[in-house]
């Protein structure tokens, strides 16, 4: 899907440097942030109801997207300097760490906003499945939530990593016995894999009208059993990012609570080895670039 050339980044955060004339709402020095999306026709039904991430017309990413305004692509935060509307551009919290705040711009939306449209929260039995950059934000996030979170994983080492993280109980999902303990009791599960998995299994552990939401991309069509869903009216969904104000609203949640992504922060020249890294599984749990090095 790529075009090039090609200047990725889409958690950026940074200080205002300037404002145009009709600016309100930051003045030069806010800490200010860019997620997913710069752009969408904003007269739609959706981007009416702030689900701007569902543009009928089709949404301007951050970068790799067709700029409608100066023509070619738009180019990322892997960059001195970046532009965005107002509309866009969000409030990075005082409190929070820049650094370890800047993946919750799509890791952090991406769990936030199907936990609280399925209604994670007290008295709800909440599944994370995967640990990754997506499953250790949710983990955090359900938590404060005051839901009770049960993380599935492959990884024996991620167990204790999971309780770690807040999770209640840490289940090995190669371990049939284990899995057993929450067969029908989970409410929701919140599945973070971008690799191919068996969804069948862990449908099976949803209670009566429980969902089990896909945030994970991966690459090979999935397949369910009719009978995992028709049985105990359970549901499979998707969910994808969330809308500007939406987005806005999880950094404040996340700022109250405290809540950022484990990250190491990495200089421009170590990017390289760092997508080394990446294609090992070595990172706990999301690198994050300091730009100021590009120099």
């Amino acid at each position: 899907m790529a075009h090039y050339p090609l200047v990725p980044g889409h958690e950026i955060v940074g200080r205002v440097t300037a404002t145009g004339s009709a600016v309100t709402r930051f003045r030069v020095g806010d800490m200010a942030a860019v997620g997913c999306i710069v752009d969408s026709c904003g007269t739609c039904s959706p981007c009416r109801h702030d689900l701007e991430q569902c543009c009928e017309a089709g949404v301007t990413f951050s970068f790799n997207s067709p700029d409608k305004h100066l023509g070619g692509m738009t180019y990322g935060g892997f960059s001195q300097s970046y532009v965005s509307k107002e509309h866009y551009t969000l409030r990075m919290p005082d409190t929070l760490d820049p650094a370890a705040a800047a993946p919750l711009l799509c890791a952090g939306i991406t769990v936030y906003s199907p936990l609280k449209h399925w209604n994670a929260g007290a008295g709800k039995v909440v599944g994370i499945i995967g640990i990754g950059g997506l499953g250790h934000v949710a983990i955090r996030i359900a938590r404060a939530m005051g839901a009770h979170v049960v993380v599935f994983t492959t990884s024996p080492e991620k167990m204790e990593d999971a309780r770690r993280l807040g999770a209640h109980d840490a289940v090995l999902s190669t371990d049939p016995e284990q899995m057993k303990r929450f067969a029908s009791r989970v409410d929701m599960l919140l599945d973070t894999v971008s690799a191919k998995h068996d969804v069948n299994m862990y449908l099976q552990l949803l209670a009566i009208d429980g969902s089990l939401v896909l945030v994970g991309l991966p690459p090979e069509p999935l397949e369910v059993g009719a009978f995992n869903v028709v049985v105990g009216r359970r549901s499979f969904s998707g969910s994808n990012i969330g809308g500007i104000a939406e987005t806005q609203e999880m950094l404040e949640f996340c700022a109250e609570h405290q809540i950022t992504a484990d990250i190491e922060l990495i200089r421009a020249d170590e990017i390289n080895a760092a997508l080394e890294r990446l294609e090992r599984n070595d990172v706990r749990y999301r690198f994050v670039v300091d730009m100021s090095t590009l120099n």
